[in-house]
C-alpha cells in the first residue's frame, strides 16, 4: 500500500513536466514558411526590402506564388508578424556558407604548457625559453608552471623571480595575462602574445605555401625523346 502511494506521489511530481512536454513539443529553430504561418494577417516585405504593408495571409501567399517565391516569417514576435518574400532554399544555402566562413575565420585559442624547476640549469632555461618564444610567435598562449619539490616549497620566491625573469625577456612578444600564483606545489603564470604578434602568426598561417619548381615538373615533349629521323628513340 505504501509503495503504491509513493509511486502515485512520484507520478504527480512528473505529471506537470510530462504535460508541458506534450503540450509544447519540440521547439523548432527554422522560421515558418508558406502554409506553416499561422497568423491571419502579416506585415509583408517585398524581395528587395520594400514595404508592402499589412495584408491578409491568403493575399501574401498568393503574391508569393505569383512571383515564384516563398513567404518566410522573419519576425514572428511582431504584431502582426513580419513576413518577407524570398527564395528560402537560396537563403538557407547562403546562410550555411556564411556560418561556415565564420567558423573558418574564428581563431581558436591554444594554450601550451612549459614546466620549469626553481633551480633550473641555465642551458635548460634557455632551451625552454626558446620554446616559449616559439609558442608566442605562433600566436599561442603559454602556461608556465614552476614545480616545487621537497624543501623547495619553503622558497616560493625562487619560482617568482624565475617567472619575472622570463616575463621581462619575452616582453617584446607577449605579456602576462595571469600573474604568478601558488597552486599547491606549483606556481603558475599565463603568457599571451601581443596583438601584433598574433596577427603576424595568423598572416603566416594563411599565406599559401610555395616551393621551387623541380625538374620533374617540366613537361616532356615528344621532340625531346625523339632520335634522328628514321630512328626514333635513339
Amino acid at each position: 500500500m505504501r509503495q503504491g502511494l509513493l509511486l502515485l506521489l512520484g507520478w504527480q511530481k512528473l505529471r506537470p513536466q510530462r504535460q508541458t512536454w506534450q503540450r509544447g513539443g519540440l521547439i523548432s529553430v527554422e522560421p515558418r514558411v508558406n502554409e506553416q504561418i499561422r497568423a491571419r494577417e502579416v506585415r509583408l516585405v517585398g524581395p528587395e526590402g520594400e514595404q508592402v504593408g499589412i495584408v491578409p495571409l491568403e493575399r501574401a501567399l498568393q503574391l508569393a506564388a505569383d512571383v515564384d517565391l516563398d513567404l518566410v516569417e522573419v519576425a514572428p514576435m511582431a504584431r502582426p508578424p513580419v513576413c518577407k518574400l524570398m527564395d528560402f532554399g537560396k537563403f538557407k544555402y547562403e546562410s550555411a556558407l556564411k556560418a561556415r566562413e565564420a567558423r573558418r575565420n574564428q581563431q581558436q585559442t591554444v594554450i601550451k604548457e612549459m614546466k620549469l624547476r626553481p633551480k633550473i640549469d641555465p642551458h635548460d632555461y634557455e632551451t625552454k625559453k626558446g620554446h616559449v618564444v616559439r609558442f608566442l610567435k605562433a600566436g599561442d598562449k603559454v602556461k608556465v608552471t614552476i614545480m616545487f619539490r621537497g624543501r623547495e616549497q619553503s622558497r616560493p620566491e625562487l619560482g617568482y623571480r624565475l617567472l619575472r625573469r622570463l616575463e621581462s625577456e619575452i616582453s617584446e612578444l607577449g605579456y602576462v595575462e595571469a600573474a604568478p600564483k601558488q597552486d599547491g606545489r606549483n606556481m603558475i603564470m599565463v603568457l599571451a602574445p601581443h596583438r601584433a604578434t598574433k596577427a603576424a602568426a595568423v598572416a603566416a598561417n594563411t599565406k599559401a605555401p610555395t616551393r621551387e619548381p623541380r625538374p620533374e615538373d617540366a613537361e616532356v615533349t615528344p621532340a625531346a625523346t625523339a632520335g634522328p629521323a628514321g630512328n626514333p628513340g635513339e
